[in-house]
């Protein structure tokens, strides 16, 4: 727990000198309100990566000087994570680094971990079996697809105040949950100090958003998360490689199911941003609110409302992936489970059928 608490409150302290000092973020201020996601009324700093990432690195120090021996895993890992989170945060600044740019760097940084760390995927699971991966040729690329898409995925589901902030926290804590069981001390303090940063910068994130995740909080956060999923089910033949599958679930399908929507629905390239995520349509047709759409205080209000229902959904896949870790075919079953849980859900809502009990009524 000394991870975690040191890490919230140097995140927290932070996270508050970011907001205050407007020198830190004069030329990151998101002040964009007709764009497609955007759902805010005033300017915004969106560099609240930059604390994370500062909080997590000074975790890190002073957890590699208590204990000498995590030093060989602790600062590799923070250093492949910061050619991720360099690529965001200059984003956050500039506005000049494509999504291309930004997905590169971090497949470079999957790189890096897969011949520094040692992480990479050299199994798949089944209920009776396990496919050995033992070429190069294959599981590098596997690898640096895998940790990079993770990366992209925490970015798209960034759309609403603590939304991604808090589906990452709960797959983190999960994560050393997990390894807690098999004993790997490095995941669990690895985990618990990226968890308590973002918790850190939550409390200024929820329910006004005072500040934003940005790119670099949301490719770090997701670079630092797919890694360690990959590290703790591969360094622990115990935990299925279901149990990562399931865990990351929902940020996972929702990429993937965003591109399906794009190229083959809409016919547009899969980069071009639209405003019909799951996160968004839940913003838009179920949470209503009787004072003006457009007025500032409604739009907060119906903003913060709008990401309990995603937590609730994502719990849908970390929970059951937290009890069943080991019992691939159980893990298997909540998989298919959540990804026609998803479909259907989106369908309904789509269609104006979103079930009663998500629907909040105008107030009189």
């Amino acid at each position: 727990m000394f991870s975690f608490l040191l890490s919230f409150v140097a995140s927290a302290l932070l996270t508050l000198l970011v907001i205050k000092e407007s020198r830190l973020h004069g030329p990151a201020l998101d002040d964009d309100f007709q764009a497609v996601q955007k759902v805010h009324s005033h300017s915004v700093a969106r560099i609240g990566g930059l604390s994370i990432f500062l909080a997590v690195a000074l975790s890190c120090a002073i957890s590699a000087w208590r204990v000498p021996a995590m030093t060989g895993l602790l600062i590799p890992l923070l250093g492949c994570a910061s050619v991720a989170f360099v690529g965001g945060i200059v984003e956050d600044y500039t506005g000049r680094v494509s999504a291309t740019r930004r997905l590169v760097l971090t497949m470079l940084a999957a790189l890096m971990g897969y011949f520094l760390l040692d992480a990479r995927v050299d199994r798949i699971d089944w209920a009776f079996s396990a496919w050995q991966l033992r070429y190069m040729w294959l599981t590098l690329p596997l690898t640096v697809l895998a940790v990079a898409g993770i990366a992209n995925a925490v970015n798209i589901i960034d759309g609403f105040n603590g939304l991604a902030s808090v589906v990452t926290i709960c797959m983190l804590l999960s994560l050393g949950y997990v390894a807690l069981q098999v004993n790997d001390m490095f995941v669990l303090v690895a985990a618990l100090m990226v968890a308590g940063a973002t918790a850190g910068f939550l409390v200024w994130n929820y329910p006004v958003g005072l500040i934003f995740l940005g790119d670099g909080g949301a490719y770090f956060i997701g670079f630092m998360l797919g890694e360690l999923a990959l590290l703790l089910v591969m360094r622990n033949p115990q935990v299925s490689t279901w149990y990562a599958a399931l865990l990351l679930l929902y940020p996972t399908f929702e990429t993937l199911f965003s591109v399906y929507r794009r190229m083959f629905v809409r016919g547009k390239s899969p980069a071009m941003p639209d405003g019909i995520h799951l996160h968004s349509l839940i913003f838009r047709r179920i949470v209503q609110w009787a004072v003006g759409r457009k007025e500032a205080r409604a739009l907060m209000r119906r903003n913060s409302l709008t990401s309990p229902y995603l937590w609730m959904f994502s719990l849908m896949a970390v929970i059951p992936a937290t009890v069943f870790w080991r019992h691939t075919w159980v893990l298997m079953v909540f998989c298919l489970l959540f990804i026609v849980s998803y479909i259907w859900l989106y369908v309904r809502i789509v269609r104006f059928k979103a079930p009663r009990w998500m629907i909040r009524h105008k107030r009189n």
